[in-house]
């Protein structure tokens, strides 16, 4: 098994039988997935003042997603912000306008600085605003629970039990 860097993230390449002629290898895979997480991950990077696809990413398809809100690394697209660790966030605003009707607006990035909370209220006397950040892949879509996660968890309890039958 070798570890190779690509844009300040890190991808695990296994060879092919590693993980079919031993358990443990499975194992390392599945602890390397998780590691993976903590150096690198992408979020959903736009805002609807100038891209009214960043109000509801899901309903579009995945194709046409793809095409139409950017995906960034957070690594690689932001300055190092000096030790902490990267997060996607989406904040969701009503933004109060003197002479005319309120605007909703969505914005989704990256974020270095973590709130105590997943989610928290940002209410001041131009707009009302929550916040929420979140720390896998694409999470800043929306607030489901990803699937990959829902996966990983997965395998990890079957391997658990696998090991203590």
């Amino acid at each position: 098994m070798y570890v190779l860097m690509e844009l300040g993230c890190f991808s695990y390449k296994l060879a092919e039988n590693m993980a079919s002629k031993n358990k443990f290898g499975w194992y390392i895979l599945l602890t390397l997935s998780f590691i993976g997480e903590a150096w690198c991950i992408q979020c959903y990077y736009c805002n609807s003042e100038n891209n009214t696809a960043c109000l509801d990413v899901n309903r579009y398809s995945e194709d046409i997603r793809s095409q139409i809100v950017p995906v960034v690394n957070c690594e690689s697209a932001i300055p190092s912000p000096g030790g902490y660790r990267f997060f996607c966030r989406k904040i969701a605003q009503t933004i109060f306008h003197s002479h005319r009707e309120s605007e909703v607006r969505v914005t989704r990035g990256c974020g270095w600085i973590q709130h105590d909370r997943p989610c928290y209220r940002d209410d001041n006397t131009d707009h009302l605003g929550i916040s929420c950040q979140c720390f896998e892949d694409y999470c800043n879509s929306s607030d489901r629970v990803d699937p990959s996660t829902m996966a990983g968890l997965f395998f990890l309890f079957a391997g658990v039990l696998y090991f203590w039958r």
